[in-house]
């Protein structure tokens, strides 16, 4: 696995945010049309919670919520876990894994820079896998 920084897995994100008083729709319909599953939750600048798919599953169709009337300041997870930008990938990794969950907010020095997934880590992993079958491919037009 490469010796990514966050800083480089999130260097070309747009933070997705909104605030807790957002509903639950507005935030599903803005992850789903940026095609993330977490969204950033901020009171002004500072870092409030999380949302993502598995709080809108478990939270709000579980329990039958209204999406629409439902604010993210009630189903968003408080406080999450955080990691600095210089953190390499693979320790983001360990955290993700040892806590159970799939997103972690990237901040520097509290404002935030992004969000890095377990998703991200396999992305990686599939470009170079891919290189890999290209270079393959290419050897074997030669060989032959």
């Amino acid at each position: 696995m490469t010796h990514r920084t966050l800083r480089d897995v999130v260097a070309h994100q747009q933070v997705l945010s909104a605030p807790p008083t957002a509903t639950v729709r507005d935030a599903a319909l803005r992850m789903a049309e940026a095609k993330v599953g977490a969204m950033l939750v901020l009171d002004g600048e500072r870092l409030a919670g999380i949302f993502t798919e598995r709080d809108l599953l478990n939270r709000v169709v579980a329990r039958r919520l209204d999406p629409d009337a439902t604010r993210l300041a009630e189903v968003m997870t408080r406080d999450p876990r955080t990691a600095g930008p210089e953190m390499p990938l693979s320790h983001a990794l360990v955290m993700m894994y040892e806590g159970c969950y799939r997103h972690v907010p990237v901040l520097d020095d509290g404002r935030p820079l992004g969000v890095v997934s377990a998703r991200d880590a396999l992305g990686q992993e599939l470009t170079e896998f891919e290189h890999e079958l290209e270079r393959r491919d290419r050897l074997t037009e030669i060989m032959i």
